[in-house]
């Protein structure tokens, strides 16, 4: 079948890419000319383990395309998805949309055959109607039907999810639309992938619902790790035990500085907007957005106390290691850095950083940091060191050279990667998150 992605983000050039893997014949589409010829020369905009190669290989096999134009890139073909970017609008923080309503109207103006239009990028509930309605007013008078079907990327990890998901979630009334969907994820029936095909509203709603959940479980054992600080229990046992519960699970349930990224941020407070839309709210979530957001600032906080606070920490030096929201990423959307970085520029605290992907991205955003071209640059000199981001090259730091090369013997690590009797054994003054 034939395949076009509207929107070479980090949704569509992935999805696309494993489509095309798949063995269908992919068109990925988008405005940005200078993206695509990137693209096509075979340069990605985005850093996910292994896509490159996925993206490189399905080209010169001729199943992967890259173009500007719309009406060429939809010819032709069976589904057409839309992933494009649905950031919080300014002012309300509901989900932008316009540039999904601004790709229906151009699919209806240049649509010439029957097609599956569906809604691939992360929509409030009742986007779909609103898709359908541009595209019947736009007088096309071919048959077409809309569904749902959110994507469950991790960042980091993107192309396993894909290919080997917890579930396809579809989201369409009509029996056509069923079938072509079918098709299209028809080689994932061979790993046995459960595909659960809903209404279209329910398939809206269930990628919030997810997220948010998500996000609960972080800001939960979050909240918990205060409290294990409190009372001298270890937050890493209290998540493995909690989490042996089936009920509960172990997954998300990893304390550190709060959580970020390209949907738990937006997508919280786009179900909270959503909710209040239809009178009823979530207070839930609601709390989780208010905790996730003041923890950021709080980590700034405790790197200053590590330095024997606000009077002593003013002309020190700082270390920051990972700057992304996590590892094997370059996305630095909400990363809790840019809070701990700010916090620490606002105490009068001189900060340096790498992070192993994510500089190019975090440079706009933190003009006052030192961007270093190793961990060991940043360190030199520095009065304390600080984990935020769980690269695997942090987890096996040469301890004694840190030492040597520090001004001060303190790490503060904020994912909980040391062994705090293995740090303090070799002369650190450490600092974890939850851990007496």
């Amino acid at each position: 079948m034939k395949i076009a992605m509207v929107g070479s983000g980090y949704v569509g050039l992935v999805s696309g890419a494993c489509f095309a893997d798949f063995g269908h014949d992919v068109v990925c589409i988008d405005k940005d000319p200078r993206k695509i010829d990137s693209l096509k020369a075979g340069i990605m905009p985005i850093y996910e383990p292994g896509l490159a190669e996925l993206v490189a290989s399905n080209v010169k096999a001729g199943r992967l395309s890259f173009t500007t134009d719309l009406a060429e890139g939809i010819a032709g073909a069976g589904a057409i998805f839309i992933a494009v970017g649905t950031p919080s609008r300014r002012g309300d923080g509901h989900a932008d949309l316009s540039f999904v309503y601004a790709v229906a109207e151009e699919i209806g103006a240049n649509l010439r055959q029957p097609a599956v239009i569906v809604t691939k990028s992360t929509v409030p509930v009742g986007t779909g109607d609103e898709v359908e309605r541009i595209l019947r007013e736009s007088g096309t008078s071919v048959n077409f039907a809309v569904a749902s079907n959110p994507e469950f990327l991790r960042e980091g990890a993107a192309i396993g999810d894909f290919k080997h998901p917890d579930r396809i979630v579809v989201g369409t009334e009509d029996e056509w639309a069923r079938g072509v969907m079918t098709e299209v994820y028809r080689p994932l029936f061979l790993n046995k992938s459960p595909m659960l095909f809903t209404s279209r509203r329910s398939s809206e709603l269930i990628k919030y619902a997810a997220n948010a959940f998500l996000a609960v479980k972080i800001t939960f054992i979050n909240e918990m790790a205060d409290l294990c600080e409190k009372v001298g229990a270890d937050v890493q046992d209290v998540s493995r035990g909690i989490g042996m519960d089936g009920r509960i699970g172990a997954k998300f349930l990893h304390a550190g500085p709060g959580y970020g990224g390209s949907c738990f941020p937006k997508d919280t407070l786009a179900l909270l907007k959503t909710a209040e839309d239809h009178e009823a709210p979530t207070r839930i979530v609601e709390a989780v957005v208010k905790v996730n957001d003041a923890r950021k600032r709080a980590m700034g906080r405790k790197v200053i106390e590590a330095l024997g606070g606000m009077d002593a920490a003013r002309g020190k030096k700082v270390a920051l290691l990972g700057l992304t929201f996590k590892p094997n990423t370059d996305d630095m959307r909400d990363a809790p850095s840019i809070a701990i970085a700010q916090a620490l520029d606002d105490a009068g605290v001189e900060v340096a950083a790498y992070d192993p992907e994510g500089m190019d991205q975090a440079a706009p955003l933190m003009a006052h940091v030192a961007m270093q071209p190793n961990a060991y640059a940043a360190i030199e000199g520095a009065d304390a060191i600080v984990i935020v981001t769980e690269w695997d090259a942090f987890r096996a730091l040469d301890l004694d050279r840190v030492k040597a090369i520090a001004k001060a013997p303190v790490l503060v690590d904020l994912r909980n990667v040391y062994d705090p009797a293995e740090v303090r054994a070799k002369g650190f003054t450490y600092a974890s998150v939850g851990r007496p």
